[in-house]
């Protein structure tokens, strides 16, 4: 497999290639700036290598750690608020601390821009995020 592709922006990676129609409306969804013009910072991997990889696998083909990876999977793709899987990899001093190699946190499109500047940028902390998220794990906005 191959590693996925280096670059300044956040990578949002496609991984359910089943329906078409759908990741179009995600694309445009994510591309869109809000009413206050913020847009996610982010550079779209569309390439069918990567159908069915899990976040672990994703990780695996980062080329680096500690930067947040964007993933539009199934249920990215099938629910009606596109909850995309916002997967941020510790820095591996921070496993020890942890005990775990990553955090994930689903995200609706509309909100996609809040953690991908702020974590990008380092104005916010991703545990924000996470304590932010609804009872159903899903970040909304604050």
């Amino acid at each position: 497999m191959k590693s996925l592709p280096q670059t300044d922006e956040t990578l949002l990676i496609r991984t359910d290639f089943a329906d078409q129609t759908a990741w179009q409306a995600l694309r445009t969804a994510i591309t869109t700036p809000n009413e206050d013009d913020f847009l996610a910072n982010l550079h779209i991997v569309d390439d069918p290598a990567y159908s069915e990889l899990t976040a672990e696998q994703l990780i695996q083909l980062a080329p680096a750690r500690g930067y947040l990876l964007i993933v539009a999977d199934k249920t990215a793709l099938t629910t009606p608020e596109m909850q995309l899987l916002a997967v941020l990899p510790y820095e591996e001093e921070d496993d020890d601390e942890t005990g775990e190699e990553h955090g994930e946190l689903r995200v609706i499109a509309e909100e996609l821009w809040s953690i991908e500047n702020n974590i990008s940028l380092a104005n916010m902390d991703w545990e924000e995020f996470v304590d932010a998220a609804d009872d159903d794990g899903v970040f909304r906005g604050f």
